[in-house]
């Protein structure tokens, strides 16, 4: 799988790298943190708390797998205060994740860089309106993602100026 992931996503993405799960380092105060709704999705989002499953149960179905393809996208910002850099960067990111869940998806769970931004705004608490498009935040789902660049030796801070997004796909 990681050839093909790999092939699909040459040239879109900035760095890529495989994880072996059981090197994921999770952290219940960083989901529990998603409760002081910084990001304006807490109880808001179906990708996000409390919407998708525990830690406890994220964890068990995360490490099922046996790696996770890393990805990033990097971004140059006019400067650190561009903040419509940081939502244009966001948005091609989450393209390219989306494009990435539909094509592999229905059978490697992908989790992306924050909240659900297919709708403007979430169904929730309704049924969402597209559930087969929708994937589970990596930081909703307790993931550290510091310590995930690390374990994949891939850059989380590229210098000044930039913002970079993270992802992955799991896999066996």
């Amino acid at each position: 799988m990681k050839e093909v992931f790999e092939q699909a996503i040459r040239g879109l993405a900035f760095e890529y790298a495989v994880v072996p799960t059981s090197a994921i380092a999770f952290s219940r105060e960083l989901q529990k943190s998603c409760e002081t709704n910084i990001c304006g999705k807490y109880n808001k989002c179906w990708t996000c708390p409390p919407a998708i499953d525990s830690i406890d149960i994220q964890i068990k179905k995360i490490i099922a797998f046996s790696s996770a393809f890393v990805f990033t996208t990097k971004s140059t910002l006019e400067d650190s205060y561009d903040y419509e850099g940081m939502v244009k960067a966001k948005e091609y990111h989450d393209r390219l994740t989306a494009d990435m869940h539909e094509r592999f998806g229905k059978t490697n769970p992908v989790f992306g860089a924050g909240g659900c931004t297919i709708c403007k705004e979430c169904a929730y608490p309704e049924p969402c309106r597209f559930p087969e498009k929708t994937f589970t935040s990596i930081e909703a789902a307790g993931i550290n993602v510091t310590e995930l660049s690390h374990a994949g030796k891939l850059r989380y801070n590229n210098g000044a100026n930039t913002v970079t997004y993270f992802s992955m796909i799991l896999f066996n």
